[in-house]
This record gives structure tokens, C-alpha cells and sequence, in this order.
């Protein structure tokens, strides 16, 4: 569900844009105070694990279409909203600087559709109420299916509808949402399958950090994370180096509707706006691995280069790389105001004048 630039225009773009800039500002704030830096680690791979996850595109049966899971809600439920959030920007940052997987005028609408609807509004209205109390693996599938649908189902409406207002792509509102919303609520069925699988394993590996993460508490120090860490860094790396072979080549829900109504991908045209060639001339260039393949000399991607093969690994490595660098300076900076804070303590306040009698 990465959109494309040329399914929006710069006004559309700027606003979305803006709204995910005052998400992650808030997030960044959140997670400043919550002092919890032991889940910088579980950030990094968490955040590997769901870029790797993504690029596993499942059949849809009798559409000729593919889904993936978006891995917001995942995140969200082992991180927190506000962390949770932090990685799945981060995952969709690299993915269009690296590999040119969603557009860059359109990185603020991604953002908002995987990030803002799963983390800030699936998370905190359906998952996180049904599982108040104990979690149970009922609880917890039920809560994870329900949740990842309403996520996805607000990111395909948030599609249709900053499509419809750009009006640059000539999709009609009513035909491209009967294709997006049956296309992806197949797919959040599967997403919620696959995330109630993973923390039903973690509620038996590590029952603390789901209820760490529902609480808004720090990890305590003496709940181990090494084996954790440890299965899903060994998982992404399975994910990124091997069965990326089994993926579906099906065109995403995305790019199935698009198609099914214009006869065409939506980025198959002429660049709607100067600012839309512009950022397509500069996604091209600083793109590593286009469409997770290395840079062609030539007009595709080579296939056959052996980096081909290690770039979703490489991307992988990146996301742990910035996602730790980021909480990383999060943490030193906080650090850094408490010791201000502590050197220099707020003066008492002065007594009042006496009154003269």
C-alpha cells in the first residue's frame, strides 16, 4: 500500500506531510520521557524484521493480486504507540531513499496510512481494550485480527481519498474504493494472523514486554532480551536472504486497483507537475537498490548481480542501523537535560514582599 507520487499532487503531499511531521515530533517527545533505553535494541530488529516482512508478498487467491503485512500494529504492540510508530517511519524512509518503494512527495501519506491508522488509532481503540487484563491467545487473536483489519481499512480509505482530492490520477472515487477496501481487508485477515502468531509466541517467550508495552512502563532490567533479539534477528535475515525467493510477483492491492481501472500502473504516465519529475529524478539517483534490485547501468535493475540478492538484507541492516542511531541520540540527549537539570535546579521561589502594616 506504498503509494506513488503520481497518485498525488504537491498541495496533498505537503499537508500529509505535515501531519506526519507532528506525529513523529509528538512521538519523538513521548518516547524522550518515557526513559526506557532498553528498548532501543528491540526497536532496531523489530524494525529489520518488518522491512524484511514487507518485502514478502503473499497470493491473494482468484484476484491476481498480492498483499504484505504493514507491521504497524506489530510494533505498536511490542513497542508502544509512540516507538512503534518512530520504527515504521523509519522503515518507510529507507524504503524510499534505498530501494524507491513509495514516493517521496508521498512519504507523508505512507506514513499516515501504515503508521498514524495503525498505530494511533487501531492500536489504542481495539488491541489494546481487548486485551486489557489478561491476554490470553483468544484474546490475543481476536484483538490482533480485528485491529490489523481496522488499520488496514483506514490506510485503504486514506489512499482512495488523498487520490480523489489531488485529482492527478484520474482514478474515480466510488470504483477505486470497491476495489481497495475487499482487497485489503483480505489482507489485514492475513496480517492479524501473522501478528496474533508472533506475540502469542511472545506471550510465552516474554509475557513482560507485551505488558510493558500496554502499560506505557519501562522494561524492567531484569526481564532478558537476548534470545528475543536474537529469533527475530535470525528471522529477518531468513526473511530478507531466502524466502524473498518465494514472494508473489502479483502487483500489491495498490497497484492491482489502480491497474484494473486505468489499464496501466498510475506511474506509467508523464509527471503530472515540474516538483513530481524533479523528486522522481532525485529518488532515482540516491535509490541504492530500485525496487530491491541493485542500480542498472542501464534502464532495469540486474537481477542477476550477486547484490541483488543482499540488498533486502542490506536494507534490513539499515533499518537496525538507524532506527538504534535514533533512539541512540534520544537517549543522549535526555541524558544530557537531566544532568542540566540536576546542575542547575530551579531557584525557590521568592517569598512575598511583607505587607507594611
Amino acid at each position: 500500500m506504498h503509494m506513488a507520487d503520481a497518485l498525488i499532487s504537491p498541495l496533498v503531499g505537503g499537508v500529509m506531510g505535515a501531519v506526519a511531521a507532528v506525529a513523529a515530533g509528538t512521538s519523538v517527545r513521548k518516547v524522550q520521557r518515557e526513559a526506557d533505553d532498553r528498548r532501543v535494541p528491540l526497536m532496531g530488529v523489530m524494525g529489520a524484521f518488518v522491512l524484511a516482512a514487507q518485502m514478502i508478498n503473499f497470493s491473494i487467491p482468484g484476484t491476481g493480486s498480492s498483499g504484505h503485512i504493514g507491521g504497524g500494529l506489530l510494533l505498536a504492540a511490542l513497542l508502544g504507540p509512540y516507538a512503534g510508530f518512530l520504527s515504521i517511519a523509519a522503515v518507510l524512509v529507507l524504503q524510499a531513499l534505498f530501494f524507491a518503494d513509495g514516493g517521496l512527495l508521498a512519504l507523508g501519506c505512507n506514513m499516515v496510512n501504515l503508521g498514524v491508522m495503525s498505530c494511533f488509532i487501531a492500536y489504542p481503540l481495539v488491541f489494546r481494550p481487548l486485551t486489557r487484563g489478561r491476554q490470553t491467545p483468544l484474546r490475543i487473536l481476536v484483538a490482533s485480527v480485528l485491529a490489523a483489519v481496522l488499520g488496514l481499512q483506514l490506510g485503504a480509505f486514506g489512499v482512495v481519498a488523498e487520490t480523489t482530492v489531488s485529482g492527478v490520477s484520474g482514478l474515480p472515487f466510488g470504483s477505486f474504493l470497491l476495489l481497495m477496501q475487499p482487497i485489503h481487508l483480505a489482507i489485514g485477515l492475513v496480517e492479524g494472523l501473522v501478528t496474533a502468531s508472533i506475540l502469542v509466541f511472545l506471550r510465552k517467550a516474554r509475557p513482560e514486554l507485551l505488558a510493558a508495552a500496554a502499560s506505557g512502563r519501562a522494561l524492567s532490567r531484569d526481564v532478558p532480551l537476548r534470545r528475543v533479539l536474537a529469533v527475530f534477528a535470525a528471522a529477518a535475515f531468513l526473511l530478507a536472504f531466502v524466502f524473498v525467493g518465494f514472494a508473489s510477483a502479483d502487483p500489491d492491492g495498490l497497484e492491482w486497483a489502480a491497474r484494473r481501472i486505468l489499464g496501466r500502473s498510475p506511474s506509467a504516465g508523464p509527471a503530472v507537475s515540474g516538483l513530481h519529475a524533479f523528486l522522481a529524478d532525485l529518488q532515482r539517483r540516491i535509490a541504492l537498490f530500485p525496487n530491491y534490485g541493485v542500480k542498472p547501468a542501464g534502464p532495469a535493475p540486474d537481477p542477476s548481480s550477486p547484490l541483488s540478492a543482499a540488498a533486502p538484507l542490506i536494507g534490513a541492516g539499515l533499518v537496525l542501523l538507524l532506527v538504534v542511531l535514533a533512539a541512540l541520540v534520544l537517549s543522549a540527549t535526555r541524558r544530557r537535560h537531566a544532568r542540566r537539570a540536576a546542575d542547575h535546579p530551579a531557584s525557590p521561589a521568592a517569598p512575598p514582599p511583607a505587607s507594611r502594616p
